[in-house]
């Protein structure tokens, strides 16, 4: 009988899993949506605290307030992003050429035992597809605003009556009690999350900028948005966020291995006191994440939905750990996604 639940439990996760890579298209603006309503309620909450005397700002208008923020925004970085890959792009041939006239001056270029190394790396590795593939990827998005901003808009109407739902599709007022209970447990842990990677993202690319702009390096302004997006990703991202600039400063100079390794070790040393010290220490054990299912997370989210699957691993995996930790059949695997064992166990 186990053995048949397991297969039955190993068939069902096979395909959902397929179904989240087939029905890609779909779903993916549908989370998006999620995510920016989300942010959009966050924000007018924070609109909310703000107080005069006795004088608050109504709700209506900090819902508004939100939604308007957030278009001005998304505005300003499309715009940014779009201009910077044009002027990356005009100028990414003469960087790669430099690259590999570099690689081909070294000592050591004439020793490697595998003859056309570098010809097959620096194909592999070509600036110019790497910036018209950016630039596709912004378009992809850009091609699904509308239906994101379709479900967004329905998401904001229907808020109102989620509860009244909740309550009729449920009929318990003890397991409507409970869910709540697990509702609230997921908006709090994910809003700790998004609130304190915000913050040591925003630093982390405020003073890699300013590093990067204080060295004389080309598109410092790009570079400073590349590393506050890519820290989002878990590890893999503060490691790309810490090449590509480094590689520019080589680039850009062809011969000056000194600000190479100074930009290098600059923002390395960056990522790692505030991702390595200064994060753990802001974020103590309230998410209580394993790191290595973290990376396996990662991997996974990455290979459904590409980066923005990335993007979306670690809060997907902490709203999966508190579903599953309310639930007796379920509680051992939230165990195991946790980092020390401890889990939320509800009343049954």
């Amino acid at each position: 009988m186990k053995i048949l639940k397991f297969a039955m439990a190993m068939l069902i996760t096979a395909m959902v899993f397929t179904l989240l890579i087939v029905a890609q298209d779909l779903l993916l603006p549908l989370v998006i949506a999620i995510a920016i309503w989300y942010l959009i309620n966050l924000l007018a909450s924070g609109f909310m605290r703000i107080r005069i005397g006795r004088f608050h700002i109504p709700r209506f208008l900090c819902f508004l307030a939100s939604i308007l923020t957030f278009i001005v925004i998304i505005s300003a970085l499309i715009q940014f992003v779009g201009g910077s890959l044009n002027d990356l792009g005009s100028v990414a041939t003469t960087y790669e050429a430099n690259l590999r006239s570099l690689w081909n001056r070294l000592p050591f270029s004439t020793y490697l035992p595998i003859e056309g190394f570098f010809e097959t790396l620096s194909g592999r590795l070509d600036l110019s597809a790497i910036v018209t593939s950016v630039a596709v990827s912004f378009t992809s998005i850009a091609r699904d605003s509308f239906l994101i901003l379709i479900y967004v808009m329905f998401l904001l109407f229907e808020q109102g009556n989620f509860n009244r739902k909740l309550a009729a599709l449920i009929g318990d007022p003890k397991q409507e009690k409970r869910m709540l209970s697990i509702l609230a447990q997921i908006k709090a842990d994910v809003q700790k999350y998004l609130s304190i990677k915000m913050f040591t993202s925003s630093l982390t690319g405020i003073l890699s900028y300013l590093l990067l702009n204080a060295l004389g390096i080309n598109f410092a302004e790009i570079w400073g948005l590349l590393i506050f997006l890519l820290n989002f990703i878990p590890t893999i991202g503060s490691i790309i966020a810490t090449i590509f600039p480094s590689l520019m400063a080589l680039a850009q100079t062809n011969d000056d291995f000194g600000l190479f390794f100074t930009v290098l070790f600059g923002i390395s040393a960056l990522q790692v006191l505030i991702g390595n010290i200064l994060e753990p220490r802001i974020t103590g054990k309230s998410l209580n994440l394993s790191p290595v299912v973290i990376l396996f997370n990662l991997a996974l989210w990455g290979a459904i939905w590409g980066v923005p699957g990335m993007f979306l691993c670690v809060p997907l995996l902490i709203i999966t750990t508190i579903v599953m930790s309310h639930f007796p059949k379920t509680r051992p695997i939230a165990i195991l996604l946790s980092s020390d064992g401890h889990v939320i166990v509800s009343e049954d």
